[in-house]
């Protein structure tokens, strides 16, 4: 979840509408909030995007990552794994002077390297999809209430740290628990929109006409 100033965690709109209040900043973020953060996702290009984004984001803001993900997207031929997995010395030194991106050196190796991670996952598992969501949280061990404090209180958890350490384990990289909390956040495994957010009950919803992939 992205820092917020509020001591409710909340806002609320001119025309009404209560939302977490980290999203004020920008109408794209309050979009991203709105329509994608929090919903599950089984696409596996958007979950690999998203793990690659969140590497990328370590020491920035979500917000910087947010307004770079067209960039992103072009540079990384659409976090296509396939097409990503074969990138080579050329395609790292065409990154390296993308002034569009993050242009961390370390941080490219590892996009490409995790490529190649999703492609050895697909023959165990099917799809990144099928991986990732065995590792729900189950319902009985999340807080009672979503506030701002319990969301506070929630860095990373035990389902995001075996996560990480099972990536970790099959090679990937940029993968930490915090890394992987805010991963599962975003793509729906957790739901922490506050309660009092218009958006929670939809996610909510989401999640319940939603089938994992198996």
């Amino acid at each position: 979840m992205p820092a917020d100033a509020t001591p409710s965690g909340l806002y609320t709109d001119e025309p009404g509408s209560t939302r977490c209040a980290w999203c004020q900043a920008t109408p794209t973020y309050r979009h991203y909030h709105d329509t994608e953060w929090g919903f599950p996702v089984a696409d596996e290009r958007r979950l690999f995007e998203k793990i690659c984004l969140e590497g990328f984001q370590a020491g920035l803001s979500w917000l910087t990552i947010l307004n770079k993900r067209e960039a992103f997207r072009s540079a990384f031929a659409n976090f296509d794994a396939e097409q990503v997995a074969r990138f080579d010395a050329v395609d790292v030194q065409r990154l390296l002077g993308d002034a569009g991106i993050v242009r961390h050196a370390g941080k490219i190796a590892s996009t490409i390297n995790n490529a190649q991670r999703v492609l050895d996952l697909r023959h165990e598992f099917g799809s990144l999809g099928a991986y990732v969501w065995r590792l729900e949280p189950d319902a009985a061990g999340r807080p009672e209430h979503i506030t701002l404090e319990a969301v506070r209180a929630l860095p990373h958890s035990p389902a995001s740290a075996a996560l990480s350490k099972d990536l970790k384990k099959r090679g990937w990289t940029f993968v930490g628990p915090t890394t992987m909390y805010a991963f599962m956040q975003a793509m729906g495994l957790v739901n922490d929109h506050l309660e009092g957010c218009a958006s929670r009950e939809l996610a909510l919803a989401a999640r319940a006409a939603f089938m994992p992939p198996a």
